[in-house]
């Protein structure tokens, strides 16, 4: 019989918020027979945590593994008090290391993180970018699970010509630099004027209204869906022909993930783990963080040579497969049995 899985982390998709891998990842092990309790869903920040304490005080003892969703931001802390409410109860834990500014909290907060990370049964890491930070720092427990896409739900788009139709899949957070996307867009328009750009995203903070201020104030052809649902956003990217990644800061976003495996080149800032993703000019292309022009260098580059961009769409596709649930969920066995 497989064991009970306990699962702390942000599932607020019903608040309005994007699904997270919380909700994702543990539907995925409840259909391979898993029992998978998920803590929290609550949108206030404080009952959010105290709900977290409370599930692990209730559940942990009768669960396998208490499963930690780890980011590098404030969210960081649930993290942190998650643990150490684990260690108290004696309680096998497990972060799945969700930041891309994970180094930056290993520097920052060297005691706590030691804590966190070193007394976890494993820690698992989606990208060999965090495995290598971590393992600078001497935290070695640490083993590499990709995150995951179900390869069915995405058709292969093949683009026979590409138009200057951008599309950006984010949270509008300051971290993840939306407006660069639309400096992007401006600037692409001084040689292709009929570029547009969509953003799909909820609101995260004040990024969103400098977003819509900055879109206004220069008169761009950029939609704001706001929140859309896998289904929809998949089925907008269609109409689309590149997808653009303009983060600060970054693991292996499935988002992109996701383009890759519909066919969508895809141009990303070079920050944090897209190296480990993107083989530069082989599956996609990586321009330096917050260079505005370089990034509209590989857009164009793409635009004027199609035959590149479908070998790196081709290419990304394969690549993609490798993501795909069939293949992933052994890793997955061989952690939680």
């Amino acid at each position: 019989m497989k064991k009970r899985i306990l699962y702390i982390g942000n599932a607020l998709s019903n608040k309005g918020a994007t699904v997270t891998s919380v909700e994702t990842l543990s539907t995925l092990l409840r259909q391979e027979g898993y029992e998978v309790i998920v803590a929290s869903s609550k949108i206030n920040k404080a009952i959010r945590i105290m709900d977290m304490i409370g599930h692990v005080i209730r559940f942990g003892r009768q669960s396998g593994y208490v499963l930690i969703d780890t980011y590098s931001t404030s969210n960081f802390w649930y993290a942190v008090i998650v643990a150490w409410c684990c260690r108290f109860y004696d309680l096998p834990y497990i972060p799945i290391l969700r930041g891309g500014n994970l180094p930056h909290r290993l520097a920052t907060n060297p005691n706590t993180s030691k804590k966190l990370f070193n007394n976890a049964s494993l820690n698992l890491a989606p990208s060999y970018y965090l495995i290598d930070a971590f393992n600078k720092k001497g935290i070695s427990n640490i083993k590499y699970i990709p995150n995951t896409v179900f390869l069915d739900n995405y058709a292969f788009i093949k683009r026979e010509s590409l138009s200057p139709n951008l599309l950006w899949v984010r949270s509008f957070s300051e971290i993840y630099n939306p407006l660069m996307a639309l400096k992007v867009l401006h600037k692409l328009q001084e040689e292709f004027p009929e570029a547009t750009l969509t953003m799909v995203g909820p609101e995260k903070d004040r990024s969103y209204e400098e977003c819509r201020a900055f879109a206004k104030a220069q008169n761009l052809a950029v939609t704001f869906t706001g929140l859309l649902s896998k289904e929809a956003w998949i089925a907008l990217a269609a109409s689309h022909d590149i997808f653009i990644n303009t983060t600060n800061f970054d693991n292996t976003p499935v988002s992109v993930i996701e383009a890759m495996a519909l066919g969508l080149p895809v141009v990303s800032t070079n920050v944090g783990g897209m190296s480990f993703l993107i083989d530069d000019g082989k599956d996609g292309l990586l321009s330096p963080p917050k260079d505005v022009q370089a990034f509209v260098d590989s857009i164009s580059r793409l635009l004027n040579d199609t035959g590149l961009a479908r070998q790196l769409a081709q290419n990304a596709r394969k690549k993609a497969e490798g993501f795909d649930w069939t293949t992933v969920k052994s890793l997955w066995e061989e952690v939680l049995s």
